[in-house]
């Protein structure tokens, strides 16, 4: 079987970032989603597990930092092409994310951008040409 993620993410507002992600491609699984928390499946091995403050701090003792103002991490899905970073940017942005909070990243084998959600969590959306990359390490460029 393969290995699943489970990205655990604190948010002000559920519904809001349920209707964000949805907009980004995400789909809600309703199996494991409630008033506190939802479940919102990016793949079939990705997942954000969207909790409410109260329901995140049941599994920590730990302050939720403001994303917004603090860097907690930086979460980095894959796409199939530059055509589709930009898009996914774009669908982020157009749902009420902010574009490009980390360095676009243009290195003609490897293109990458990112936003953020409404609570600040960065997500960057990162495209490879393997075998361009590959030939780039090999040529010492990467």
């Amino acid at each position: 079987m393969a290995r699943l993620i489970f990205v655990n993410l604190p948010v002000t507002d559920l519904a809001k970032s349920i209707s964000f992600y949805e907009a980004v491609g995400a789909v809600k699984n309703p199996q494991f989603s409630d008033d506190t928390a939802a479940c919102m499946v990016f793949s079939e091995t990705i997942h954000a597990m969207l909790l409410t403050h109260d329901k995140f701090r049941q599994f920590t003792t730990k302050p939720i930092v403001d994303a917004k103002s603090s860097a907690e991490v930086l979460l980095c899905l894959s796409a199939d092409s530059r055509a589709e970073v930009d898009a996914q940017v774009e669908k982020a942005v157009a749902a009420g994310g902010s574009p490009d909070p980390t360095p676009v990243q243009d290195y003609g084998f490897m293109f990458g951008r990112s936003y953020e959600d409404p609570d600040g969590h960065i997500w960057e959306i990162m495209w490879m040409d393997l075998e361009a990359a590959k030939a780039a390490m090999a040529q010492g460029n990467g």
